[in-house]
């Protein structure tokens, strides 16, 4: 029976050790799951959702100080964050319950032919059957909640496995539901070999495949899918934030929007798919910008994520850790400018770091950095940031920061992406919202009712009838 450690990201101690689960354990919950959508006397009635959700969100209210430390213990995010993160946790559940109702179909008008007279027709939404979802490290119990609950809420038994790194909101969580009086089968948490990953994802019986991680990862199982299983795939981006010089004439809008970008970009270490990363300003005043932003970064608090005076954490690996120093060095080294950082803190911590003008091939500009580095560009040309902006075949959110009207609608149209924040930086979510990305970055949106209504199908009722 094979097993895996759990590791606190910041000291590297165990923090718990697992069985991963067999491929006869992956077979068991897939069938339970099978034969719960295949009869619909199996199905749960929405009244008896939403009655678990309710239990759901007071079980979870009561546990906001447990459920902080294990996230924070396994994720590496810091402990004011992880608080926010339970809170969003609990309000997805919430935003679930407001949205079942909102599960229908509509009328669709007969009778404006001789052969469609005499009947009434609608449609309506039934679950889409077997869910799979595989999650991501980089936010343990909210990722969670967004891949199992929309889910459920739909009346879809769902198979959830959580990233290896963090597995342990994920299985507390599932105890929670049960607590809560989920019936058994209808949400299973496997933790399971690769091998056993790629198995489970691809069997015919999944009607939908939810997955956040690599876009390697995530296209590749795509690929592989049953014929006639829909999917959701988030993967990373490299968000592009535009500056107008319009933004650093007045000194509280300019401080306000540094803030913002810091926050931004060095939020959970970086390590989230749509941190900051790419910053386009105005040539005139790039430096004083990147300078700025420099500074702000180096004040910020690094270390352990416990501490709730920390403001950046460790990353999820020390692997990671020696990841970021070498592609801040290719940086340095193809002539872009260390303004702050630049230097590990430790074997699992990495220093805020700013880069002014790194070249165009290097790797942080041509990948998703996911750790706490920031590039700032210069440009002398609007349209040619945009178009560099755009250069990339990913694409998620993104920024444009500036006071003028016009040119916030005109950046924004002109950005390729599927959510423009004006004057906030690209990680802002809230998770009534839709979300995900387009090219590279994924297909499908998430959101509560977002995921909700893609792990649904319509199906239509056609009456005959003499009255009509």
């Amino acid at each position: 029976m094979s097993t895996i450690d759990v590791h606190n990201p910041y000291d590297q101690k165990v923090i718990k050790s697992l069985t991963i689960n067999s491929s006869s354990d992956v077979e068991a919950a897939m069938s339970r799951a099978h034969k719960l959508v295949s009869n619909r006397d199996n199905w749960l009635p929405a009244h008896q959702r939403v009655e678990i959700f309710e239990r759901v969100i007071e079980i979870m209210s009561e546990q906001i100080e447990e459920l902080t430390q294990l996230a924070a213990s396994e994720g590496g995010k810091p402990y004011m964050d992880s608080k926010v993160e339970v809170l969003r946790a609990i309000n997805g559940v919430k935003l679930a319950i407001e949205h079942i109702p909102q599960i229908k179909g509509e009328q669709i008008a007969m009778g404006h032919t001789a052969s469609s007279a005499n009947r009434i027709a609608y449609t309506q939404r039934e679950p889409i059957g077997v869910v799979c979802s595989v999650s991501a490290f980089n936010h343990p119990l909210n990722l969670i909640v967004h891949q199992t609950i929309p889910a459920l809420a739909v009346g879809c038994p769902v198979l959830i496995k959580p990233a290896a790194l963090t597995p342990l909101s994920c299985f507390r969580f599932v105890e929670i539901l049960q607590q809560a009086g989920l019936p058994e089968g209808w949400c299973t948490a496997l933790l399971t070999s690769r091998e056993d990953s790629e198995k489970m994802v691809c069997d015919e019986r999944v009607n939908f495949f939810s997955f956040i991680g690599s876009a390697k990862v995530g296209w590749m199982l795509q690929s592989k899918l049953s014929a006639g299983t829909r999917s959701a795939l988030e993967h990373g981006g490299a968000a592009p934030v535009i500056v107008d010089q319009s933004m650093m004439q007045d000194e509280s809008d300019a401080d306000d929007m540094l803030e913002s970008l810091a926050k931004g970009g060095f939020y959970h270490a970086g390590q989230v798919c749509v941190s900051v990363q790419r910053v386009y300003v105005q040539e005139s005043v790039a430096r004083d910008f990147a300078q700025r932003l420099a500074e702000k970064a180096s004040k910020l608090i690094v270390g352990d994520q416990l501490n709730p005076k920390t403001e950046v954490g460790p990353l999820i690996t020390p692997k990671e850790v020696d990841r970021v120093a070498t592609w801040v060095e290719e940086a340095k080294q193809s002539g872009g400018e260390i303004l702050s950082g630049g230097e590990r803190i430790s074997d699992t911590c990495y220093a805020p770091t700013v880069i002014l003008d790194p070249a165009e091939d290097a790797k942080v500009s041509q990948f998703e950095v996911f750790g706490p580095v920031v590039c700032v560009y210069s440009y002398s040309d609007k349209a040619d940031a945009i178009a560099r902006a755009n250069g990339l075949p990913l694409a998620f959110q993104a920024s444009v920061f500036t006071k003028l009207l016009d040119d916030a609608l005109d950046t924004s149209n002109r950005l390729n992406a599927t959510a423009v924040m004006i004057n906030d930086h690209t990680a802002f979510r809230v998770d009534w919202m839709p979300f995900g990305g387009r090219d590279a970055s994924g297909i499908g949106m998430g959101g509560i009712p977002y995921s909700m209504h893609e792990m649904t199908r319509e199906k239509m009722l056609v009456i005959k009838s003499k009255v009509l």
